[in-house]
């Protein structure tokens, strides 16, 4: 899954913070790293620079597989909350998604049911 990082605003674009969004998010979207190409953040300074409660705001779209992409903001007094805001409620937001799909269309998934290796063979004489 590919993350790319946006900054805009009074907000750096350092290399630090695109290793470290993109760590982050490839560790808590790993459940959906099958569905998800690509998730693109961008980082800004609502007030540019001026002082006030909610300065920064974090907006995440994941790009999924064979549908609409879809996209979560997040504003907050920090980077790091307005971040970890968007995350959490893309998180949720792809679990509503991604599991309406699951129920309604029953897409095809990686499973270990499928795989008779996987399966331990029952013993007889229990």
């Amino acid at each position: 899954m590919q993350v790319q990082v946006n900054t805009s605003n009074g907000v750096e674009n350092k290399d630090t913070l695109e290793r470290w969004a993109s760590d982050y998010l490839n560790e808590a979207l790993a459940r959906f790293r099958q569905d998800i190409t690509r998730v693109e953040v961008q980082l800004r300074d609502v007030n540019n620079g001026k002082k006030g409660a909610d300065e920064k705001r974090c907006m995440m779209e994941a790009r999924i597989t064979g549908r609409e992409p879809v996209a979560a903001t997040h504003s907050a007094p920090s980077q790091d909350e307005a971040f970890r805001g968007a995350a959490q409620r893309l998180i949720h937001l792809l679990d509503h998604t991604l599991g309406k799909l699951d129920r309604h269309q029953h897409r095809e998934r990686d499973t270990i049911r499928k795989d008779p290796a996987a399966i331990p063979e029952l013993d007889e004489g229990a």
